[in-house]
């Protein structure tokens, strides 16, 4: 049995829609109720050349399955610039074909080509499956994250 391609390449205005879709799903994983305005907000951060965030797209068979977004950020510590990737998804259908694999190694280029010094992202700790990936991939830091949320 022949293994479809996967190409990896930067989101598209063309891509609205099937992302939109993809994105609500990430968002109601992590149990956020999708939002228009939301959607709205993240696409023009996306598709914004001078905005804070870029996503990479993950096509198979000409169809969007899987996106990966993320972000250059300052490392005060260092005075170096890393990758945060903050939203990794792919459509249950084609999980464990090696989509989210394509799009990390995708990330793991650009990082190089832009003089990153490193990537870094997180996941819910209840997240078996993106673990088990993260974990082959990557090493877990000895960071603890907080939230404080900031009232109304």
């Amino acid at each position: 049995m022949m293994k479809t391609a996967i190409e990896i390449r930067p989101v598209a205005q063309a891509d609205r829609k099937i992302w939109a879709a993809l994105f609500s799903d990430y968002m109601a994983f992590y149990g956020c109720t999708p939002a228009d305005a939301v959607l709205e907000t993240t696409w023009r951060w996306i598709l914004d050349p001078a905005g804070p965030m870029e996503c990479l797209v993950a096509v198979k068979g000409g169809q969007v399955v899987g996106f990966a977004q993320y972000r250059a950020v300052p490392e005060t510590l260092t005075g170096a610039w890393f990758g945060q990737l903050d939203d990794l998804f792919v459509a249950p259908t084609e999980r464990r074909q090696g989509v989210a694999d394509a799009l990390l190694a995708r990330l793991d280029n650009i990082a190089h080509e832009r003089g990153w010094f490193k990537l870094v992202w997180i996941t819910a700790q209840d997240n078996a499956t993106a673990r088990k990936l993260y974990d082959r991939i990557g090493k877990a830091s000895n960071w603890v994250v907080y939230e404080r949320p900031q009232g109304d």
